[in-house]
């Protein structure tokens, strides 16, 4: 990261003057909870892929050799979970819940994770949403980690307003498509976090295209690719696109993400080196 957190990111703990969890208005995590850096993976509007690049990236990270957490953030419409098959309930202990962990050793938190079916709607009003984040980073043992992802619900509400807030984020990763209107909603996204102070790591343009399997010619299903122009007009780095890819979208849809060895994951790992370079 070019802004090195210290260790832990416990401000109990922390002599860095220099951490972001001593800002104002940051919460601590868990006693127990070490944490030396806190990514944000949000998009401006839903159905642009935000919780697959969110779980590539979280892969992505785990094969460069760094612990990774994913706290799931989408209250209401949370699919970490079922990316990842993971399905047993977070562990109650004396000291608070343990984040379990997938296949492939990636800790993860999700409310779907609680319900006792995980089709069960959640219909909260925004202080419940906003309270279950919080909780999220307080309340559950992360234990030692490199990295925690917050997988944020689309848009500028009360989830993404209460993580810019409230936990020590390093930076954010922007998610769009190609789409007009996504570029549209995208500067908005931009503009809360330039508002909240937070730092932006830069953009990925997902479902760029599509590779015809006969031919192999590149298919711009939404129009042409946008990733420079929205990069540029936002004043962030562009980090990359990504192609639509059957394989790993059959793979999330069975719970079987870690198995994924396509290109899209070469692609991710780009986009780590420049987030961690």
């Amino acid at each position: 990261m070019a802004t090195e957190a210290c260790e832990t990111c416990n401000p109990a703990t922390c002599s860095s003057s220099t951490c972001e969890a001593k800002k104002p208005g940051r919460i601590p995590p868990h006693e127990l909870s070490h944490i030396k850096h806190v990514i944000g993976i949000m998009s401006g509007k839903g159905g642009v892929g935000k919780s697959s690049v969110t779980a590539l990236l979280g892969i992505a990270l785990k094969q460069a050799g760094y612990r990774v957490g994913i706290l799931d953030a989408d209250i209401t419409g949370p699919s970490i979970p079922r990316i990842f098959g993971l399905h047993r309930p977070p562990e109650g202990t004396a000291n608070g819940m343990i984040a379990p962990e997938s296949a492939g050793g990636i800790r993860i938190m999700s409310l779907n994770l609680l319900l006792p079916h995980e089709d069960d709607p959640v219909i909260w009003r925004g202080p419940l949403i906003g309270g279950a984040v919080k909780q999220f980073w307080t309340d559950v043992v992360w234990g030692d980690l490199d990295y925690l992802l917050v997988d944020l619900p689309p848009g500028t509400g009360d989830a993404p307003l209460t993580v810019l807030q409230s936990l020590p984020l390093d930076g954010l990763v922007i998610v769009s498509s190609p789409q007009e209107l996504a570029q549209m909603v995208v500067r908005k996204a931009v503009k809360m976090a330039t508002i909240m102070n937070v730092k932006l790591l830069g953009l990925v343009e997902n479902m760029s295209y599509a590779v015809c399997p006969d031919c192999g010619r590149e298919i711009y299903l939404f129009g042409p690719s946008r990733a420079d122009e929205a990069a540029t007009a936002a004043g962030i780095p562009l980090l990359g696109t990504l192609p639509l890819d059957p394989e790993f979208t059959a793979l999330c849809d069975h719970g079987r993400v870690e198995e994924y060895c396509g290109p899209l994951l070469g692609r991710a790992q780009g986009f780590v080196h420049k987030i961690t370079g």
